[in-house]
């Protein structure tokens, strides 16, 4: 791409005392011969743009600008022999870049450069969670990402990482774990604490994923608050669910979990939906009609926790056996009274911790969020940095200083 020079006004010179020498005034040049840059049709968004010096001359400034004006963040070398781009370069996106430039001997000009990045092969969108239906989550909900193609390449990951921001006061430490080529999720070390004020976004457009054309998507984001923390732990042997809140004790009920054969899963579950009423067919769980552990109930006050079906629900039918014994499918089964305040003191993302049943332990994926029951130890290498992060969120000042920062989106 031709460069277009602009002629640089000389500035006005003062002249030394009685006996001193007269210092030359600047005077204008052609900045186009002093400089070679990498704009050209169809520029690989992928690569930094770059300003060379040439014929003795010396990068002073470069002003890279897209859409409305946005800078893009760049250096100068120190040597004042060229400049880069630091920012990442949006695909399909025309840019102008206004070069500054000196000879060496006085003569100082500018020129611009104009270029458009070619079109992405493909673009990674990502889908971030949990879906904002509500304000406020529990403390165990994790973050998702789901990326609209798979990423298997290990640089690969490490950017779409790095690409996905994750603050919240009060901070905590985290980390994302790789589910799969398409799925991330995070989560803390610990729980979240109560009452805190969750940030998540996807800032990777116009990032080169990999080498073979695959570049950042759109950005997004989402935010969200945590509520009390809530557990409930449902002890199979005794047959008792205690409800805590921010750690203390509110309630203890008789329950019902899983009978020889249909044992529940041990294990910490994460609160996925509630249903005022749900049919509950033994087909879904492959029990046919016609045997003798068949039903089709109308089921009350249900709270799920895996996407299998089983849930914390009223049932009225069981409650001679409620704090006796086991007698469900794999649910926990209540009163109706008990189920229904139980329904109305949880929210999506409380705790669910079974304890003592003879059934498996509870899927770390695929079947709701079994998250919680990796170690910490074992969710890091799940991550492509190999180390956690900290969700501590820039100072106001810091981050009045990148809303400043020439960078485009």
């Amino acid at each position: 791409m031709a460069l277009t020079p602009l002629l640089a006004a000389p500035l006005a010179a003062c002249s030394g005392g009685s006996g001193g020498h007269a210092v030359a005034p600047p005077h204008a040049v052609d900045a186009a011969r002093l400089v070679h840059t990498s704009a050209a049709p169809d520029a690989d968004p992928g690569q930094p743009f770059t300003v060379t010096a040439q014929g003795g001359g010396t990068v002073t400034d470069v002003v890279l600008s897209g859409p409305g004006g946005r800078q893009v963040a760049g250096a100068l070398d120190t040597d004042g022999h060229g400049w880069h781009s630091t920012a990442p370069l949006v695909p399909a996106t025309r840019y102008t870049a206004r070069i500054a430039a000196a000879d060496g001997h006085g003569g100082r000009g500018e020129t611009t450069a104009e270029f458009t990045t070619k079109q992405a092969d493909h673009l990674l969108t990502v889908t971030l969670g949990p879906d904002l239906g509500r304000e406020t989550y529990g403390v165990g909900e994790p973050l998702t990402a789901q990326l609209s193609e798979p990423v298997s390449d290990p640089a690969a990951r490490q950017r779409v990482e790095k690409a996905l921001t994750v603050s919240s006061t009060p901070a905590v430490t985290g980390g994302w774990y790789w589910v799969d080529g398409k799925n991330l999720h995070f989560r803390p070390k610990d729980y979240w604490p109560a009452g805190t004020r969750v940030k998540l976004g996807w800032d990777g457009q116009g990032t080169a994923i990999d080498g073979a054309g695959l570049y950042g998507g759109p950005s997004s984001g989402l935010s969200f608050t945590t509520g009390d923390r809530v557990e409930a732990i449902v002890d199979a042997a005794a047959d008792q669910l205690t409800f805590k809140r921010n750690g203390e004790v509110v309630s203890t009920m008789p329950v019902t979990t899983g009978k020889p054969g249909f044992d529940t899963r041990n294990g910490i579950k994460v609160v996925l939906g509630q249903e005022r009423s749900v049919q509950m067919k033994s087909e879904t769980i492959g029990i046919a009609q016609g045997s003798s552990d068949a039903y089709d109930l109308k089921v009350e006050w249900a709270t799920r926790v895996t996407w299998s079906g089983e849930y914390v629900h009223a049932a009225p039918w069981s409650v001679a056996s409620q704090g006796v014994d086991n007698v469900s499918h794999g649910c926990t089964g209540m009163s109706t009274d008990n189920a229904k305040w139980f329904y109305e003191q949880t929210r999506v993302g409380d705790i669910v911790q079974v304890v003592n049943s003879h059934g498996h332990q509870m899927e770390p994926f695929g079947n709701g969020f079994g998250d919680w029951n990796l170690s910490w130890e074992d969710w890091q290498k799940g991550s492509a940095l190999g180390h956690p992060v900290s969700t501590e969120a820039p100072p106001a000042a810091a981050q009045a200083a990148a809303t400043l920062k020439p960078q485009v989106q």
